[in-house]
This record gives structure tokens, C-alpha cells and sequence, in this order.
């Protein structure tokens, strides 16, 4: 009987049902949306996100590409990011790549994405070659950045004011397993119930790998994204703030034009050298769309993440009502519900990827 509870517990409607940072993005929203409700009618437009980030397309809310925001991130602190259109030739792709210095391993990804559908790690040629046609959608090429940690960091500014804050720090850890000599690597997924919930998308994008025996002790990063989405799981550092990483923070955000709201997606060497402004890399930059994801640690039960989902959306409504006071605008009703129009067709075609 305790094996059958143990059994039934382990199937994926359940790990979702009593782990709510797997539940619908609907149902974890539904209290927000009354409160995005009234800062709306207090702003006098439910789009008034987009003047948060001026510089951005609707303030990072939906539908900014990334290719657009690469020029406003300084270069010291960037990867070298190339656009390309749907069905280029994998043949002129090489060309660009060499063309700039670029070499193997990539990051290849949608010009438009989000929680990490469409990305893939390409190590060579030949797998480059066969991931192409699977893009039906605009995409970049990025060098695949070796640092070893990669966090969220969320930052606000206000616009009438010189210092910015870091409101949240959530640390990534990859989806990987640890051999024991015996066991499959498929095997030692069924063994965690958070890596349960993946296997359906590993079967398609590591079906060569899935019957590899690993030796004991031997630990296998699996798939080498920050998202959570993708099974990295998402542990809150906010307490690892402190003045010096403040100020390497700000210093950069204030060189990125019109930035005032959002997360960085950074990968790093240690946490004394980022607090030195030292070999760190923004892999991602992400506006007013952007969620304070150190809520997805597993010890924060729902009432900690609607507390701070909510503190967010109020700090960006307060950047947006200051950024409209200077002259920026919010999105019309005709342009704000285009947007979400747009975006819903958007999101169907990533929904489709399977890379």
C-alpha cells in the first residue's frame, strides 16, 4: 500500500498539484491580475508598463526582440549576439560566424522567446546543420558563455533618482544527475520528481543519452539552461546583496539607455569577482515582462510569491508614472490589446518548438 502512495504521489498531475511553482501561469496570476486591475485605473491605462522602459519595445512587456535591446548593453559586459531570419542557410550562417570569430559551442535561440522554449546548445557542425530547419521563427547565434553560475538578478531605478536597487537574486541550478554505476540516466530522472515532470521533453532532445550508464559519482549537467522551465531549479540569494554588488549593478544598469525595470540573466566565475565587476557576462536582458523568479524557490510557499510579485508590479508602476511625467507614453488601448493579440499568435509558433 505505502509503495502504491509512493508511486501515485510521483506521477506528474500530482508533483504539480502539491508543488505550486508548477501550477498554470494562470492560476498563480489570478490575484494579480485584480491588482494590475487597479494600478491600471490608478494610472489611468492598463498599458502603462510601457513607459518603463523607454528604449525598449513596450517596455519589455511582450514582443521585444532581443536582437533590439543587444546595442542598448555595453560590450564589455554582452556576448557577441548575431540575427538571422528564418530558413538561412546553415551554409551562410557558418560564414557569419566565422566571419566574426564565433566557435563552437553556441547558444542558439529565438529573436523572441521566453521561459526558455526554443533554446539549444549546439557543440559542432553537424549539429548546428540538423537544429536549423527546426526554427520557424527569427533566431540568434550566441558563443555559449563557460562560467560555471548564472543567476536572475532583478533591478529597479527609479527615474528621479541616481542609485538603483537589486530587489531579488534567484541562483540557477542546472538540471543534472549523479551516477551510481548502475543505474540509466533515464533511470536516475524517474528518481527525482522534479525531473519527472521533464522526462517527456528529454525523451525527444536527449533520446541518444537517456540509456547511458554513468559511473558512480560521476555528475552529468544535462541540459545547461537557466530555466525553469527546463528543470533548473531556482534557489532564492537575495541575502547575498550587498553594497559592492549594488554598486557594480548600478553601474552597469546606468549605462544601458532608458533602463529602468528588469532582470538580468548573468553567468559568472564566483560571487567575489561579479562584487569586482570581473568575468561576468549578461547573457539576457528582460523589461517590464520580467518576473521576480527567486519567488520559484522551493522552500516559498504562494504567499511569498504573490507578496513579491506584487511589490514588483508596484515598483513598476511607480517607474512608469514618473518615465510618463517626462514625456514617454503608454500604449493605446488599440496598440495594447495588438500586443497581446500578436503576442498569443507568437506564442503559439514557440510553443511548437522542439529543440
Amino acid at each position: 500500500m505505502k509503495q502504491k502512495i509512493q508511486s501515485l504521489i510521483r506521477q506528474p498531475f500530482f508533483i504539480r498539484l502539491m508543488h505550486w511553482e508548477y501550477w498554470p501561469f494562470g492560476v498563480v496570476y489570478t490575484p494579480i491580475y485584480l491588482v494590475f486591475m487597479w494600478l491600471g485605473i490608478k494610472a489611468r491605462s492598463f498599458f502603462f508598463f510601457a513607459a518603463s522602459n523607454p528604449t525598449i519595445k513596450n517596455g519589455g512587456f511582450l514582443m521585444e526582440t532581443k536582437i533590439s535591446i543587444d546595442p542598448l548593453i555595453p560590450p564589455p559586459y554582452k556576448p557577441l549576439t548575431l540575427y538571422f531570419d528564418i530558413g538561412t542557410c546553415h551554409t551562410i550562417i557558418l560564414q557569419k560566424l566565422k566571419a566574426y570569430g564565433l566557435d563552437f559551442p553556441l547558444i542558439v535561440k529565438p529573436d523572441m522567446g521566453a521561459r526558455g522554449r526554443g533554446v539549444k546548445k549546439v557543440n559542432d557542425e553537424a549539429e548546428l546543420q540538423a537544429v536549423l530547419p527546426l526554427y520557424t521563427v527569427p533566431f540568434i547565434v550566441q558563443p555559449f558563455i563557460p562560467f560555471p553560475k548564472e543567476i536572475g538578478l532583478f533591478y529597479v531605478r527609479m527615474p528621479n533618482e541616481a542609485k538603483g536597487k537589486i530587489t531579488g537574486i534567484v541562483r540557477k541550478e542546472f538540471l543534472q544527475v549523479t551516477g551510481d554505476g548502475s543505474s540509466t540516466i533515464l533511470q536516475l530522472l524517474q528518481q527525482n520528481e522534479r525531473y519527472v515532470l521533464q522526462i517527456p521533453i528529454l525523451k525527444k532532445i536527449l533520446k541518444d543519452q537517456l540509456p547511458t550508464v554513468l559511473p558512480a559519482g560521476q555528475t552529468e549537467i544535462l541540459l545547461p539552461y537557466g530555466n525553469h522551465a527546463r528543470g533548473c531549479m531556482f534557489i532564492d540569494d537575495s541575502h547575498l546583496v550587498n553594497e559592492r554588488l549594488e554598486e557594480v549593478i548600478d553601474d552597469v544598469c546606468r549605462q544601458i539607455n532608458g533602463f529602468y525595470f528588469g532582470r538580468l540573466d548573468i553567468r559568472f566565475n564566483t560571487w567575489e569577482e561579479l562584487a569586482e565587476g570581473k568575468n561576468f557576462s549578461i547573457i539576457e536582458l528582460n523589461g517590464a515582462g520580467s518576473e521576480p523568479t527567486h519567488i520559484y524557490d522551493p522552500k516559498h510557499s504562494i504567499f511569498f510569491a504573490w507578496k513579491e510579485i506584487v511589490r514588483h508590479l508596484y515598483l513598476l508602476y511607480k517607474v512608469s508614472i514618473i518615465n510618463r511625467g517626462k514625456g514617454h507614453s503608454y500604449l493605446s488601448l488599440k496598440e495594447g490589446l495588438q500586443m497581446f493579440s500578436d503576442n498569443a499568435a507568437y506564442d503559439v509558433k514557440l510553443n511548437a518548438l522542439v529543440v
